[in-house]
């Protein structure tokens, strides 16, 4: 039984993982988002009253599917859909991943992985756990056939109708029933074996009929099983009157009469149900080999699904607006409104967004005014890109943008311990490890990179780089203030309408004042640290 939450008509995609995708999430500060869209929020009177736990399993899905980048526009809005749907009907996303994570528990409890301890388990022991598997799967399946077909109004996403056509036809009414009468036949078996069953007032006994021939010297011949059931009957408790008056009956009947004690009897009556019982759960055992990974893949897709309805939730919670992103050629980049999304769930602000469009374009380089949150723009767009090529929603007003399976991000570090060379020298080994790995179609990030050394030796390296990958068909986003880079950049394309190129600057007021905006600009021909100065100075001798 195949779930395809995911992916169209298949479990698993081709694509592979980010490269260095810890790079990644330290970069884009991608943790704080699945910690939020691994929380749950609790609301009272329309106003969040609390925050739950982070489950570290949504976390941890969120992660995984995140980082394996979906390589079409189809499969980006097959998911899409499906978000849409969640958030409609959000009850049956928890409720899914709810009776999912449940079962596996159970099942673990059950032995799922073999027995946990080194004893040896009787054969006997080992069916009542089969049919006890049985029984957990039966009932499970049954609920999630009943949340399926008890929503109020239909799924309108591709991949939840036919989730719930396959699971229909997988496991119809029918089949459960004939499963259930067969467990109900075989109750005896388990009947006293769990302790809920102490103190009833019934027991279970079986009934068992059986054909045969006889040969010569009372032999049997041509056995045929033609009834297997259970019985209840009332259950004597020792000492009562019913109870003594069977024993006075018994004690009269000769010993040659009675086989009701004979332990021969009873050893080849146990062996008898033992076999009838293993053959009746054997047949079953489909149910079990069937559905054996399906709660597997149920909890994991219905994870990433409930994280996205909790993320949406956290979205709001900062009063910003989201939507689904439309996919564009891969030179073309156009945005309303895009806000960085981590910034504003760590500060629970509404932070301020930005809004750009271009065609054509291979290289953005952004300057301008030190803190004026050229760093901030580049992140959001970052963080956006991901959200987008694994299907979820992003927080801007309008989102349009080409797809990159290959997303590489180099942002200066600071130095540490682990570090066991120069600054310089650890940033030419990533970059150095990412040319290895890029190629046509990449996306590559750069935050200030080769920031370390003299700005005249930081321009050469980084003009020489960014245009060898240019040329090989790599689209560059960058934040610099390597201002004699970009103004090269500039003079070299200033006349070429056609050159791919466009330049951004942080956007700053007369006064010196940062709006956090970025704006089509030429690179300036400072930073204006001054103004920076001036304020800490300033307020400190004031």
């Amino acid at each position: 039984m195949k779930v395809c939450l995911l992916y169209r008509g298949r479990e698993r995609g081709g694509e592979s993982p980010y490269y260095d995708t810890a790079s990644i999430i330290k970069d884009l500060g991608l943790e704080t988002l699945f910690l939020c869209a691994a929380r749950k929020l609790v609301y009272e009177d329309g106003a969040v009253k609390s925050v739950e736990k982070e489950d570290p399993y949504l976390m941890e899905t969120l992660r995984t599917v995140m980082m394996s980048p979906l390589s079409s526009e189809e499969e980006i809005r097959y998911r899409q859909e499906i978000i849409a749907d969640c958030i409609r009907h959000e009850e049956f996303i928890r409720e899914l991943y709810r009776i999912s994570s449940e079962l596996l528990l159970k099942w673990k409890e059950l032995g799922r992985s073999g027995p946990s301890s080194s004893r040896q388990v009787s054969p006997a022991s080992k069916l009542i756990t089969q049919i006890r598997v049985v029984h957990l799967f039966c009932d499970t399946l049954s609920e999630i056939r009943t949340l399926l077909f008890s929503q109020e109004e239909d799924f309108s996403s591709e991949g939840l109708r036919t989730f719930r056509e396959d699971f229909a036809e997988a496991f119809p009414k029918e089949r459960e029933e004939g499963i259930r009468s067969v467990l109900a036949d075989i109750s005896f078996y388990t009947a006293g074996a769990d302790e809920e069953d102490e103190g009833r007032s019934q027991e279970v006994k079986p009934r068992i009929v059986m054909e045969c021939g006889l040969e010569d010297g009372l032999k049997f011949s041509s056995l045929k099983l033609e009834e297997v059931s259970s019985e209840s009957v009332k259950f004597l408790k020792r000492g009562s009157t019913r109870d003594r008056l069977r024993e006075f009956v018994n004690a009269r009947i000769p010993d040659s009469f009675s086989i009701r004690n004979d332990p021969r009897i009873g050893e080849e009556a146990q062996i008898l149900e033992y076999g009838i019982v293993s053959y009746l759960v054997a047949e079953l055992g489909g149910l079990t080999e069937e559905f054996q990974t399906f709660f597997d893949r149920v909890k994991f897709q219905s994870a990433f699904y409930l994280s996205a309805v909790q993320l949406k939730a956290q979205m709001e919670r900062v009063s910003s607006e989201w939507c689904f992103p439309v996919v564009c050629d891969r030179r073309d980049l156009d945005f309303t409104e895009l806000r960085e999304l981590v910034m504003g769930l760590e500060r629970r602000v509404n932070v301020i967004g930005n809004s750009t469009s271009l065609r054509g374009t291979d290289l953005m380089i952004v300057t301008g005014a030190n803190q004026g949150g050229k760093s901030t723009f580049l992140r959001s767009i970052g963080i956006a890109q991901v959200m987008m090529q694994c299907g979820l929603m992003v927080m801007a007003k309008s989102y349009a943008a080409g797809i990159f399976p290959r997303i590489f991000v180099h942002f200066t570090r600071r130095e540490d311990s682990e570090m066991n060379s120069g600054r310089l020298d650890e940033e030419l080994g990533r970059m150095n490890r990412i040319v290895e790995q890029i190629g046509d179609g990449s996306l590559l990030l750069l935050n200030e990179s080769f920031a370390t050394t003299t700005e005249k030796e930081g321009s050469l390296i980084a003009y020489d780089i960014i245009r060898a990958l240019m040329e090989a068909g790599v689209r560059i986003l960058t934040v610099t203030h390597l201002l004699s880079f970009a103004r090269r950049i500039h003079q070299e394309t200033k006349d070429r309408p056609d050159s791919g190129v466009a330049f951004f600057s942080a956007e700053r007021t007369p006064d010196g004042r940062r709006t956090y905006r970025m704006i089509p600009h030429e690179p300036e021909l400072t930073s204006f640290g001054l103004d920076l100065y001036e304020e800490i100075v300033g307020r400190k001798t004031s």
